[in-house]
């Protein structure tokens, strides 16, 4: 990992008639367009979807990191996540984001491990971290048997 501070940086461009491009280096290039709950089309990503999918990435990326460190095995993660956008006291923002997770394991797994290791990724995710809104996690492990 690098030393801190880390800088992201992306380029954004539209015309009036346009959806927007968003733009970073290294990566696809990504179209964003207001959601239909805003009047958009609902057929791109807009900043609201951006949003909840990196809650949902970032858990996941950081439960993939603690797992590589405690060298616990699993076979599949899913999160789903919802985030809620509420107007109170004439500001609109996300109040929560509920996270509802599956991490499929084998028979062997150790459960007291995969529970410690699923409530840590959403305690130590950067991206919840840095949000003003809830976070709820509904884990479940999911074995073969």
């Amino acid at each position: 990992m690098q030393a801190f501070p880390h800088h992201y940086k992306v380029d954004s461009e539209a015309t009036p008639t346009s959806d927007i491009m968003l733009r970073s280096e290294g990566v696809r290039d990504l179209p964003s367009t207001a959601p239909k709950e805003f009047g958009g089309t609902g057929h791109e990503w807009s900043p609201e979807g951006l949003l909840v999918a990196a809650v949902s990435d970032c858990y996941i990326l950081t439960f993939k990191a603690l797992s590589s460190a405690a060298k616990f095995d699993w076979e599949r993660i899913t999160c789903n996540t919802v985030g809620t956008l509420e107007r109170i006291d004439r500001v609109t923002r996300f109040t929560r984001y509920d996270l509802e997770v599956r991490l499929y394991a084998g028979d062997e797994v150790n459960v007291a491990q995969a529970e410690r290791l699923l409530s840590k990724a959403k305690d130590i995710c950067l991206v919840t971290n840095s949000l003003n809104g809830e976070c709820t996690l509904d884990a479940r492990l999911v074995t073969a048997s």
